[in-house]
């Protein structure tokens, strides 16, 4: 039967097998899919000069399976992994296998946003786990894998457990080629002492070559099969044009090793095979440590997720049935018993239970709920039954939010992120360089031989390590962001703690934040009898805290309370609420209110006030208090030692505004103030320069929150509030606040020295290397030793007091 050669590979196979196509006037065969895909994927991204510049070297075939893609399209796939974003678009978390450094996420990010229909397609280097945004309109999810895998790498969905049994079997890999790599490391070092005895006393030819056979036998699997990792990256690395870290291992091992059969072969020299299992072993046991740490990392945010219930007990009628979570809809009743997890947001209708929130909170006592009490997901049940009402979808309750917004926020780079990744691709291409230069010039100037300059050269190429440049970001980064969660601070996008630590003002609202948010009514005055049910229905219509403090006064001291139906109702922001009944006009708010609603009324208190009126005539007047926050005065105060101004914008009257400030040291203090008006104040606040943390929990903060650079929401805030900040606090406590600024300022800091420690290494390392200092040996156990030190820095934020 004839043979044919592939158009990819240039491997030969029997015609009967082969995939024929047509491109234009010229024939192309194919060995098999993998060959075919990876050939159309470098025409059409544009690489095809890439056949030019291989030649006839023969490649090994592109063994790419295609078999599956279809699953990836499927209706049920897309409704467990795949979820749509406010603007319509397809989004889904993918792991990326086969990723070693940053420049395998260079790669992959540069290929995917290069494919039509891919709107946004984010890596974190710590985790391999890629955000892919994408339009089904334009392009399948198939297509993106099918892409993805064209190029050498693999993508699955994450998911917990799926991610744990990869992780165990790629553990397992990995410690097998360790194993065979320390083996013959530490064999190899007993016959490397007697070469290096019988160097000095000499020693007869035959033993000598003797001793060279096995050391070659020792180094040949440790190269080639503990080594497979570094040449299958740099491969891949070479065939999309760039130059990585593994290409610089591969290249110092392997030039050792074939000057090393020469020498032994020829009996000229030395050989080197002891270095080849040094290098090779060194850097494998590094990059299984750095596994082991980003792992570890990564399973801190994981825990958040760990052991959620998919299905939960749902009632309908007389007849109880589990039902998953993604079948729950709003106003559906659920029942959990002692033990279990709440998955769904809800407020609790039967029954009353301690309940522990330390999982979202950090607060380690449990909380007394009754019914009518909201119940949040993540929530555990102690020691009673409860049921409660569905108030959102599983997807939009609070723990899959936090999963989600944790999931963005290590995928969004810091800037110095980015900057770290630009030097490292460049950073491979000159240490080659380099080493060229160095072997030449030791080889030619020097005067000292073939040999030395090459091992010169290769002590060059293997001590750079852009490995712990590329590292220095993404580990600080990762450990801050996973310290911070289990602290109930969440995060959406890493990038900001760079943008926390260098912030100078922080924007505080008085209710809810500097506040408990829960005003209490201290005084009560009626100036006229009127149906105390307008004014409780008014006050049940309305969120605002002042509102929710009138209604909580009013159940305490009246019975018999029922709500009437409002014709119409109104929320004015910052001043009050107003609604009809009938032909009765009612207006509940302070004195603005009253005052645009041409009521004239005067009342000097330095409570919060809420006045009532039915059809223009003041009925009753209710004064209220709210609580500072404990410890409120001690944590400005450190604030400030944190280096930041601190300012109040509370849309409430000047005389409490001050009050507090004044107990609890705030530097400045703006009141009366509207939506807008904090909104123009945080400009103004910019155009002095200032880098501003807003910290809010209500609608009426959200125009401010938008414009800051970082914006806070209290957790216990309003929807808006929690949807456009950039930091959620689920514990409500200034504490945390102070927290999360120490912490971001630390976790900057350490992405400075780990920067710092990298660029200084390299610094001083690669001069000593091409000055002939440094033997390979060496420079393998500092390239690892770097990479550790960069990573063992950056888990010390876990112990960092702050």
């Amino acid at each position: 039967m004839a043979k044919v050669e592939c158009s990819h590979c240039k491997l030969e196979f029997d015609e009967s097998v082969m995939i024929k196509e047509s491109d234009g006037n010229k024939e192309l065969y194919f060995c098999c899919k993998g060959c075919q895909g990876v050939y159309h994927l470098l025409n059409s991204k544009g690489l095809d000069s890439f056949y030019e510049k291989r030649g006839n070297t023969k490649l090994e075939p592109a063994n790419i399976s295609f078999d599956d893609l279809e699953r990836f399209d499927l209706e049920g796939f897309h409704k467990k992994y795949v979820k749509k974003t406010k603007d319509g678009f397809n989004e889904i978390n993918l792991i990326i296998e086969g990723i070693h450094c940053s420049a395998c996420v260079w790669l992959n990010e540069k290929v995917l946003h290069q494919t039509p229909g891919i709107i946004e397609a984010t890596i974190n280097y710590s985790n391999n786990k890629a955000k892919v945004i994408w339009d089904e309109e334009e392009i399948k999810l198939s297509k993106i894998i099918e892409t993805i895998r064209a190029i050498g790498y693999n993508a699955y969905p994450y998911d917990p457990a799926i991610q744990e049994e990869k992780a165990k079997k790629l553990r397992n890999d990995y410690y097998t080629r360790i194993l065979v790599g320390v083996f013959a490391t530490m064999n190899i070092m007993w016959i490397a002492i007697a070469q290096y005895v019988g160097y000095f006393t000499g020693i007869e030819e035959s033993k000598k070559n003797i001793l060279n056979i096995a050391e070659f036998a020792l180094a040949t699997p440790t190269l080639f099969y503990s080594g497979w990792i570094f040449f299958k990256g740099a491969y891949y690395g070479l065939k999309n044009r760039f130059i990585n870290m593994d290409l610089l291992v591969s290249v110092g091992a392997l030039l050792a090793y074939i000057y090393s059969v020469w020498a032994m072969i020829t009996k000229q020299g030395e050989v080197y095979f002891d270095s080849v299992t040094m290098i090779i072993t060194f850097v494998l046991v590094g990059k299984y440590l750095e596994i082991l740490s980003k792992k570890q990392a990564v399973d801190t945010l994981d825990k958040i997720m760990g052991q959620t219930p998919t299905e939960v007990l749902v009632i309908k009628g007389d007849k109880k049935k589990l039902e998953p979570i993604e079948n729950v809809k709003i106003g559906d009743i659920i029942e959990v018993k002692p033990g279990e997890k709440v998955v769904i947001d809800g407020i609790i209708i039967s029954g009353s239970a301690l309940v522990d929130m330390s999982a979202l909170t950090g607060e380690s006592e449990p909380i007394l709920k009754r019914a009518g009490d909201e119940i949040i997901s993540g929530s555990i049940v102690l020691d009673s039954k409860i049921e409660y009402k569905a108030t959102k979808e599983a997807k939009n309750s609070l723990l899959f939010t936090i999963n989600e917004l944790l999931n963005d926020a290590i995928t969004k780079k810091p800037h110095i992120e980015q900057l770290a990744n630009q030097i490292s691709g460049y950073f491979s291409v000159t240490i080659l360089t380099l080493a060229l230069l160095t072997f030449f010039g030791w080889y030619y100037i020097g005067g000292v031989g073939f040999e030395k300059s090459l091992i010169i050269a290769i002590s060059v190429i293997v001590i750079a390590c852009p490995c712990a440049l590329g590292l220095a970001t993404p580990m600080a980064t990762l450990v801050g962001i996973s310290r911070l969660a289990k602290e109930g601070i969440v995060f959406k996008e890493a990038s900001r703690l760079e943008t926390m630590a260098k912030a100078t003002l922080l924007a505080l609202d008085k209710t809810g934040t500097i506040t408990i948010g829960k005003p209490l009514v201290t005084n009560y005055k009626k100036f006229k009898d009127f149906d105390i049910n307008l004014l409780y229905t008014l006050v049940s219509s309305s969120n605002h805290p002042i509102s929710k403090g009138v209604k909580e006064f009013l159940k305490e001291h009246f019975e018999n309370l029922k709500e009437i139906k409002l014709d119409s109702f109104k929320e004015i922001q910052a001043k009050g609420v107003e609604a009809k009944v009938g032909d009765k006009k009612i207006i509940g708010g302070n004195l603005e209110l009253l005052k645009d609603n041409n009521i004239n009324f005067n009342y000097i208190s330095k409570s919060s006030l809420y006045i009532v009126s039915i059809d223009g005539e003041v009925v009753a007047l209710f004064e209220l208090s709210d609580k500072i926050k404990e410890k409120a005065k001690e944590l400005i105060d450190n604030i400030h030692k944190l280096g930041l101004k601190v300012v109040m914008l509370t849309g409430d009257r000047q005389e409490v505004a001050k009050e507090i400030a004044k107990e609890i040291g705030i530097d400045e203090v703006k009141a009366n103030l509207l939506p807008q008006d904090k909104a123009k104040l945080i400009d103004e606040f910019h155009k002095n320069g200032e880098i501003i943390i807003m910290v809010g929990d209500g609608i009426n903060d959200s125009i401010a929150l938008a414009k800051s650079d970082i914006a806070i929401a209290m957790g216990s805030g309003a929807d808006i509030a929690v949807e456009i900040s950039d930091v959620i606090i689920l514990n409500n406590s200034l504490e945390s606040l102070r927290r999360a600024i120490a912490i971001s300022k630390k976790v900057f800091i350490k992405i400075k020295q780990n920067l710092g420690f990298s660029l200084i290494y390299n610094a001083v390392v690669i001069p000593l290397a091409m000055a002939g200092y440094i033997n390979p040996l060496f420079a393998a156990l500092s390239m690892s030793l770097s990479s550790l030190v960069v990573v063992g820095n950056s888990f010390r934020l876990y112990r960092a007091k702050v």
